[in-house]
């Protein structure tokens, strides 16, 4: 009897395991035209109600039960794509989706986007490139960093650079990875012009929030840019010509579509247009031959090889230079007995080097490898030489003296890691890693080079000395796991833990950061997601100017500054309304530990030596509400933002208050910012875009009052801090006066008075016309369309009266607003074929 027990209970385990046998399905999706990946396209399975996303190399995997099975492929901007057979094993099938821009074709069915309502991420935004392109900007240059300062959360810094803050954050607490490698300094132009060529850009996603757990290493943000492979099927390309520098970008097959190339070049040309002016004003002024001039260029190379559908290698690399250069020469002439010339030359240049080996494995049809090696590098130099050199006839003689004096400064890594994405089961998504990255930070030395050149060998000489900090190394190394489950159909979990340490000068320090993403599905269309990330940060930014500047210098944790600690909450509300627009109203907290400020009266001056005297450590809290409703298909596209926030700094620590130990607002703590950005296509020969933005004003500290032998002023009714308020008619100069008869400057407290609100309206037009080998497009953009003089800097000065009655002199302190930027129009000429 127990035997046929036993027999019947195997039959039906049997028949459960025939019911229950699944087979995955695995494969590319890629761009039909062109053969580019797809990042977190849609891959949906009806029958099953199963879905996944592609990774960030277009790769993706799905394990669906034995039988009938309908898949359907989408992205968004992409024709849907459905497919119908009957599954009978493990298979892999390439996908490629054909590109439109027709609203009927692009619904992403299931809505399985990671970052949209069915996913499990919040706080994170993805812009296509094409958005980016149609937003206008400051002298026409297309930029991405200036992109998505539009964005809810994110605070533009100073006008025109493109710094940004993001949820409280400083600048130097956000990560810029260029295909998965991070970028030290991403300005051009003092902060002006990103290094971001939008034409080698495929794919750009901001993470603000409920950071997955292969992320970190910075408090407040992750900007992940990926470069585009290169078109696989046939050659192509564009040329621009702008108001500030040109482009060209080349793409194609090598030899066949195994093999890719994509290839970006950008300079700006002021040198080539000044030079001209500066030869001939010397030549004028007899001063011999001068040169001088400022440009910067950018070059981007990809090369892609796929060896099979398992194996695949990429290659991407990135140089980019700012350099300022003078020269000046003089040549005198002495007939009876020979000649003498001089040189003058100065030389300043910064810039970054980038390269990334990544190769690509599908290890089985559920799991998938991905290794990198890395190299990225900033270095900065200045110097000035001169140069003397003497001919003599009678006797013969040729001598020569060259004295230069040089700083540098900058920081290099060499990294290493793997990344793994694997799929063990239909309800678990895994990834997991780790990384190892050698650090060599270069503080600044400053050189002196004198070299003499005589006839007599012994009267000769060349020598060099060099005067500074010397080079710190360290070892950074993570590791991560994250789990993306799904429980059911409603409840869907992202668990995550990401564990770092950093050692450096025998101090070692190490984090456990631990990451939670929660979505409650209340329908298809409608979401309900919280998070939860701690981040840590172990380098510093010194810098003492609110625009990017080359001398910025980055520096390590010691053993008396630890590293920055964070810790931030969020929850949501996210909607689709009908898979058209994207919907979502974010609210969140962040608190930060051990942050740096300076001492009041401390700055720097481009080296690091005793950086560590001149800062307090402090802590910080962000906390606010965002709103975005976003929409990417069809012939009108754009988003709307909103952002409600506070960002507050505390520096209490016995010895080390600030502001007296009373809470102060950050630099960009702003209440309000509002932004609506929209492009409309009315015809394949017209398009427009425009951008509206409105903030309230930033805060800076000021010496708004004297003091001396008298008091000190007051506050009384409507009066700031004993001045009285007079608001400007046209927003350039706003004046504050009150009669003292004192010297001193009087700072109240940090961050005490507040600029007025900015705003500003930029509008674009393109004109494009097929001709017979291409396509051209002139556009025309106008920056600040209504020309509103918004506030750059603002100075205390002090203006004398004389009372002619009395004749007694009466000294009243003024604030003078300053506006850089006023209606700036551009035009650019581009040329695709």
């Amino acid at each position: 009897m127990n035997k046929n027990y036993l027999f019947l209970f195997f039959i039906f385990l049997n028949i459960c395991f025939i019911r229950a046998q699944n087979y995955t399905i695995s494969g590319y999706v890629s761009d039909e035209k062109n053969g580019e990946t797809l990042i977190n396209s849609s891959v949906y399975e009806l029958n099953s109600n199963r879905g996944s996303v592609t990774n960030v190399y277009g790769f993706y995997s799905i394990t669906v039960p034995k039988g009938s099975s309908q898949f359907i492929y989408s992205y968004v901007g992409y024709a849907t794509q459905k497919l119908s057979f009957v599954l009978t094993k493990d298979t892999v099938i390439n996908i490629r989706l054909r590109e439109s821009t027709e609203l009927g074709e692009v619904t992403v069915i299931g809505n399985r986007k990671e970052l949209g309502v069915q996913g499990s991420q919040m706080s994170t935004i993805e812009i296509p490139i094409s958005q980016i392109k149609s937003v206008p900007s400051l002298f026409g240059e297309t930029d991405v960093l200036k992109a998505l300062q539009l964005l809810p959360g994110v605070k533009a810094g100073t006008e025109g650079t493109a710094g940004f803050y993001v949820r409280g954050g400083g600048p130097d607490e956000n990560l810029l990875l260029l295909d998965g490698v991070p970028v030290y300094n991403v300005n051009h132009m003092f902060g002006f012009v990103s290094i971001f060529n939008a034409d080698a850009i495929k794919n750009v996603t901001l993470y603000k929030g409920s950071f997955p757990a292969r992320f970190g290493g910075r408090l407040s943000s992750v900007v992940d840019i990926r470069m585009k492979d290169g078109d696989n099927k046939s050659y192509h390309g564009n040329i621009s010509v702008g108001v500030i520098s040109s482009k060209i970008n080349l793409e194609g097959p090598v030899f066949n579509e195994n093999t890719t190339f994509n290839f970006s070049a950008r300079r700006s040309y002021a040198d080539l247009l000044i030079q001209p002016i500066v030869a001939a004003a010397a030549k004028q002024n007899g001063s011999g031959k001068a040169s001088a001039g400022y440009y910067f260029y950018d070059l981007n190379a990809k090369i892609t090889h796929k060896f099979s559908d398992k194996d695949r290698l990429y290659l991407s690399t990135y140089m980019g230079d700012d350099v300022i250069y003078a020269n000046l020469q003089e040549s005198y002439t002495d007939l009876s007995n020979g000649s003498q010339s001089s040189r003058l030359k100065m030389n300043w240049n910064w810039g970054n080097l980038i390269s990334a080996l990544r190769w690509n494995h599908v290890i089985n049809n559920k799991l998938f490898m991905n290794t990198t090696a890395a190299f990225t590098r900033y270095r900065f130099y200045v110097g000035i030489g001169t140069e003397n050199n003497t001919t003599i006839t009678t006797p013969p003689s040729v001598s020569s003296q060259a004295i230069t004096v040089g700083y540098q400064s900058g920081i290099e890594d060499i990294s290493a890691k793997v990344d793994f994405d694997w799929t063990p089961y239909n309800n678990h998504d895994i990834k997991f890693g780790a990384n190892y990255t050698f650090h060599t930070f270069s503080p600044g030395v400053t050189i002196l080079q004198v070299k003499i050149t005589e006839n007599d060998p012994t009267q000769s000489m060349d020598t060099a000395i060099a005067i500074g900090d010397r080079n710190v190394t360290s070892h950074e190394t993570l590791a991560y796991f994250e789990d993306n489950i799904s429980l059911g159909s409603i409840v869907k979990v992202n668990l995550g833990l990401h564990y770092s340490n950093f050692i450096v000068q025998q101090q070692f320090y190490q984090s456990l950061q631990p990451r939670i993403g929660l979505r409650v599905l209340l329908n298809n269309d409608l979401s309900l997601k919280a998070g939860f990330a701690t981040m840590s940060q172990y380098i510093h930014l010194l810098s003492n100017s609110n625009i990017s500047l080359p001398t910025d210098l980055w520096v390590p944790v010691t053993k008396r500054i630890v590293p920055m600690i964070s810790q931030q909450v969020s929850a949501g509300v996210f909607y689709n309304l009908l898979n058209i627009v994207d919907l979502s109203v974010e609210g969140y907290y962040k608190s930060m530990e051990n942050l740096i400020e300076y001492q009041d009266g401390a700055s720097f001056l481009g080296s690091s030596t005793g950086w560590e005297d001149k800062v307090y450590m402090g802590r910080g809290w962000a906390y606010g509400v965002e709103f975005l409703a976003q929409k990417t298909v069809g012939k009108t596209t754009g988003w709307i933002g909103y952002t409600w926030s506070k960002t507050e700094r505390l520096f209490d620590r016995p010895g080390q208050e600030l502001n007296n130990g009373v809470a102060f607002p950050a630099k960009y703590d702003r209440r309000n910012d509002f932004s609506i950005v929209v492009s409309h296509k009315f015809s394949d020969r017209i398009d427009i875009a425009a951008t509206w933005v409105y903030n309230t004003g930033s805060c800076g500290t000021l010496a708004m009052q004297n003091y001396g032998a008298t008091d000190v002023p007051q506050s009384q009714g409507n009066n700031f801090y004993g001045y009285t308020y007079y608001p400007s008619g046209n927003g350039s100069v706003t004046t504050v006066t009150n009669p003292i008869n004192t010297t001193l400057p009087y700072v109240s407290s940090r961050n005490n008075f507040r600029y007025d609100p900015y705003h500003r309206l930029d509008f674009g037009v393109n004109f494009n016309k097929q001709k017979k080998h291409g396509r051209r497009t002139w556009n025309i953009s106008v920056y600040n369309l209504y020309n509103q003089l918004n506030p750059f800097l603002t100075t205390v000065t002090s203006k004398s009266e004389v009372n002619p009655a009395t004749g007694q002199v009466t000294s009243r302190n003024a604030l003078t607003q300053i506006s850089l930027f006023p209606i700036i129009p551009s035009v650019s000429y581009t040329y695709k074929f």
